[in-house]
């Protein structure tokens, strides 16, 4: 009997140092819930996502990294000798990774999660503009018109835009992705974040190899060229509307709701990169304004452009934008592309100087 309580007497104590152990987890576990509470609480209206741009994110950040993993676990198994099919089975079958890379906090990182949410507002401001009717902008759309031109630098431009944007939507109609299309950067940190969880689960074994190979074939294969960002661009520069021609463009492109398109007709006629006007035109306001007449559209397109995106982005107060109509027909463009000047030095270097002057 003594042996049998001993033995009660140890598992009780082990049980109630476990208890001990959640029960303080659990208090540690409320207070953050309670402090990520109030710092939502306090997040001001026109920092908040609302709950269409958060659900988006949401889908568009667990779809990027299903298809990286996808990709790597795929890769590693060619890669892993015949002769350990344990570790084969362990690679393939892998619980899926992303609950661990979020609550590690590397998927906080600014530079990704900065272009996330301004590609899940751009894509969704597509859903939300008005299309214009087709006696106005003709019956076919403008990258179909495109296309068809005789230009067939013009034509390649238009079709590789028209298979970009139809990856793109593949998010939107079934939550899957064909490829992430981030930038190069940020494909190299969530390939290696992804790798590195995959390697977690296995612990140290002969799949490390496999692994690293997996990572750097996956890289060695993205393409940016193959994002919808970099097809607009290429298109906005092989038609490169001249200054009479640029007001029509655009609304031909607003009207067919092809955002990405607007973005970097702009971003060219300014001679802007794409992630910079992006966020100028997703933004809306002053720089805005300044950007419409720094690319010489006068008052009508301005007061077309503007008056369509108030009034897709609830955050914009289309009163607002009418009453100082006047005011942004009455700025020069030349007085307009000299407020804008700093943004078209290289981001990098924009970057460099803002963080230097932080450290004043």
């Amino acid at each position: 009997m003594s042996i049998d309580q001993g033995d009660w007497d140890d598992g009780a104590r082990a049980s109630a140092s476990t208890l001990l152990a959640r029960a303080a987890a659990a208090a540690r576990h409320a207070d953050r819930r309670l402090a990520e509470a109030i710092d939502d609480f306090f997040v001001p209206d026109d920092s908040r996502l609302d709950d269409r741009t958060r659900a988006a994110l949401a889908a568009t950040l667990t779809a990027m990294v299903a298809v990286v993993e996808h990709d790597l676990r795929r890769r590693a198994v060619t890669h892993v000798s015949g002769t350990d099919p344990a570790a084969i089975e362990r690679i393939r079958n892998g619980a899926p990774v992303l609950d661990r890379l979020v609550g590690s906090g590397l998927l906080r990182d600014f530079d990704l999660m900065r272009e996330l949410i301004a590609r899940t507002r751009q894509d969704l401001l597509v859903d939300l503009l008005p299309a214009l009717p087709p006696d106005e902008i003709g019956s076919a759309s403008l990258l179909a018109r495109l296309a068809g031109s005789a230009d067939a630098w013009v034509a390649d431009a238009a079709l590789a835009m028209m298979a970009a944007e139809s990856r793109r939507r593949g998010l939107t109609d079934s939550n899957r992705l064909e490829r992430t299309e981030l930038p190069a950067e940020l494909q190299h940190r969530l390939v290696w974040w992804v790798a590195a969880a995959i390697r977690e689960q296995l612990g140290p074994s002969s799949a490390d190899r496999a692994i690293v190979e997996a990572a750097l074939r996956a890289l060695a294969d993205h393409d940016e060229s193959d994002r919808l960002e970099s097809a607009a661009m290429r298109l906005a520069a092989t038609i490169d509307p001249q200054p009479a021609e640029l007001a029509t463009v655009l609304r031909h492109a607003l009207g067919d709701r092809r955002v990405a398109l607007v973005i970097a007709l702009l971003g060219h006629a300014l001679g802007i990169d794409y992630a910079t006007m992006r966020q100028i035109v997703l933004d809306g306001g002053d720089q805005l304004w300044l950007a419409l007449r720094g690319a010489g559209l006068d008052r009508a397109t301005v007061a077309r452009i503007g008056l369509s995106l108030c009034e897709a982005d609830p955050r914009h107060d289309v009163e607002a934008f009418a009453d100082q109509l006047e005011a942004i027909a009455a700025v020069t463009p030349d007085e307009a592309r000299g407020a804008l000047a700093p943004l078209r030095l290289h981001p990098d270097f924009r970057a460099a100087m803002a963080e230097l002057e932080k450290r004043r």
